[in-house]
């Protein structure tokens, strides 16, 4: 495991309706969203590597489509720096995954469905307004291949 990334399953409360289930309850975690939107990722496409400096990004896969995620450690004071970690995650095994900031990461869908991802970081995308910076490092022409999703 890396140090400060959080994996809970979440349990899917399935009746002859279809099924419910909570992906977040903030009496679970100190963890606050700011913002939350969905993303569709077609079959064999991958998002990211990239980073936050500041953010932390909670995603969530439960379905359609399975996904597999990996986080690289990039904090130099973490005692899991320089840890891989890949997450099979989606349908088959419905999480959230909380990515402290300093952590690479990025998925891609290893399913032949499109595949929705939930993301509920906690810092809003450019600020308010949408007036500030991007707070992104990204990784996916990294020169060493060191972060390539697979």
């Amino acid at each position: 495991m890396i140090e400060g990334v959080v994996v809970k399953k979440i349990n899917k409360n399935i009746d002859s309706r279809g099924w419910l289930a909570e992906f977040f309850r903030q009496d679970e975690t100190t963890y606050r969203p700011a913002m939350a939107y969905v993303s569709l990722t077609k079959p064999g496409v991958a998002r990211g590597p990239h980073e936050h400096k500041e953010q932390s990004d909670g995603f969530v896969f439960m379905g359609p489509g399975n996904f597999a995620l990996h986080l690289w450690d990039r904090r130099e004071n973490s005692r899991t720096n320089g840890e891989y970690l890949k997450i099979q995650a989606g349908e088959n095994n419905p999480v959230l995954v909380i990515v402290p900031p300093g952590v690479a990461h990025g998925y891609k869908n290893i399913s032949d469905v499109d595949g929705w991802c939930i993301n509920l970081p906690d810092k809003l995308y450019r600020g308010q307004a949408k007036r500030g910076e991007v707070d992104e490092i990204r990784w996916e022409n990294e020169a060493e291949g060191k972060y390539k999703i697979l």
